[in-house]
């Protein structure tokens, strides 16, 4: 397979470019990348109307909304009911009119104190116990409201506001705690829920079914050969546990639960995993490989197994990946994800070197060097 250096393509594999976008800055996702890289590979792939994208990682809803802007039908899925939720929101229509009319209301409404459930003791840490008040006092108003739609798009504001007004700091896995003056929650609240409403008004409008799914990207809920194209980026080996660092939105805004799946499950040494013989042993040899990478590329085996059955013939993939780093070496999941994809009925075509870090133990040994990498392949 080819191997290409594409350095001016980096900051597209990252979420840093649509801090900028109307709709898609409504909520930052550390993990996700950008709307221009989508739009690329679309325009690449020779996507169109009537042709439908499947992101079975989807997160925030990046490759959603950036294929309901160009027009072509997308499906996403993810495990994550944070990101699931943010999907939703940003890629449904809306009437501005009603959700100036809500804003207002929530807004003018007199603050009491709230009664009720107490969040957990790590929640209350990260607020100051008066913006913790105002965050339960709004987000209690707005599920009282009638209109889910409006409920929700009234939610993802709050949930966008109260981490700004938090003293949380997601560095990493890791949710850390510095307290600092903070804005008042009400004025942010304001200018956030009319930034909103105003891009809902500048949006440019597209026929085009979006739908965003919870689901495992293991055991995808699709027919036969229903996939035109695939824009992804799957968890990277060894890298981010993204089921933590949304905790607090989640106690404060959803209901608790064990979030299963592909992203919850990579980078666990399982006992079982450990014990058997990796998927992927005809495509390279697992012997001295950690469990956490092991487990890895099982999971990641099924889920290009699933790609493809789900992608017609000729379909494209576009997917976002890290090589994993340890303490003992760097490991090439590019190449092996590509060659695992050969095995399941894939011609691995092109591999785009967009980033290159180095991999460090005890932060400051070299280990080596990691490629972040768009990997291209087409459905046999």
């Amino acid at each position: 397979m080819r191997m290409t250096e594409r350095p001016e393509w980096g900051e597209l594999a990252t979420f840093v470019p649509n801090k900028s976008l109307p709709v898609h800055n409504w909520f930052y996702y550390k993990e996700g990348f950008s709307r221009d890289l989508v739009a690329r590979l679309a325009e690449s792939f020779g996507l169109g109307i009537g042709d439908t994208v499947l992101d079975p990682f989807c997160g925030s809803g990046t490759t959603l909304l950036a294929c309901r802007e160009l027009g072509i039908d997308s499906i996403g899925f993810d495990v994550n009911p944070v990101a699931i939720f943010a999907s939703r929101v940003k890629t449904r229509e809306y009437d501005a009119s009603m959700l100036r009319e809500a804003g207002r209301a929530l807004l003018n409404r007199k603050f009491q104190k709230p009664f009720g459930d107490v969040p957990g003791a790590f929640v209350r840490k990260a607020f100051n116990p008066h913006t913790l008040d105002d965050v339960l006092f709004f987000r209690d108003s707005i599920m009282a409201m009638e209109d889910a739609v409006i409920r929700d798009f009234l939610i993802l504001a709050l949930m966008n506001v109260a981490m700004k007004c938090s003293y949380a700091w997601k560095d990493g896995a890791v949710i850390k705690i510095r307290k600092h003056p903070v804005p008042p929650l009400r004025d942010m609240l304001r200018r956030q829920v009319f930034r909103m409403i105003g891009d809902v008004e500048r949006m440019k409008k597209a026929r085009a079914k979006c739908t965003a799914e919870a689901g495992d990207a293991r055991m995808l809920k699709l027919g036969n050969g229903a996939i035109d194209a695939v824009i992804t980026s799957p968890p990277y080996l060894n890298k981010i546990e993204y089921t933590k660092i949304y905790s607090i939105e989640e106690e404060l805004f959803f209901l608790k639960k064990d979030i299963t799946g592909l992203r919850s499950f990579v980078g666990t040494e399982d006992e079982k995993i450990a014990s058997e013989r990796c998927r992927f042993a005809d495509v390279m040899d697992d012997a001295g490989l950690p469990l956490a990478a092991k487990a890895y590329f099982n999971d990641m085996h099924q889920v290009i197994s699933e790609l493809a059955r789900v992608c017609r013939k000729g379909a494209m993939v576009g997917m976002v990946v890290g090589n994993g780093c340890f303490d003992d070496r760097v490991i090439d999941s590019d190449i092996i994800l590509s060659r695992i994809a050969e095995k399941l009925g894939f011609e691995a075509k092109e591999i785009l070197i967009l980033n290159k870090r180095w991999c460090t133990r005890n932060r400051v040994e070299k280990v080596g060097v990691t490629r972040e990498s768009l990997l291209v392949w087409e459905k046999r």
